[in-house]
C-alpha cells in the first residue's frame, strides 16, 4: 500500500514544496503563540488563573 501511495507522490510535480510549505506554517504559528504568552500582562494571567475558582450562579 506504501508503494502505492509513494509511486504517486513521486509523479506528481512540484509535490516536494508543500511539506517545506506545512512546516512553515506550522513554525510560525507556534513561535508567535510562544511570544504572545510570553508578552502577555501578568495581570491578564492571574485574572485567567482565577476563572475556574470564581462563583458565577
Amino acid at each position: 500500500m506504501l508503494k502505492f501511495v509513494k509511486h504517486h507522490m513521486e509523479t506528481i510535480a512540484g509535490i516536494e514544496i508543500y511539506p517545506l510549505v506545512s512546516f512553515v506554517i506550522f513554525f510560525t504559528f507556534f513561535l508567535s503563540l510562544f511570544a504572545y504568552v510570553m508578552l502577555m500582562k501578568k495581570n491578564h494571567i492571574k485574572e485567567l488563573e482565577n476563572i475556574p475558582l470564581t462563583d458565577n450562579d
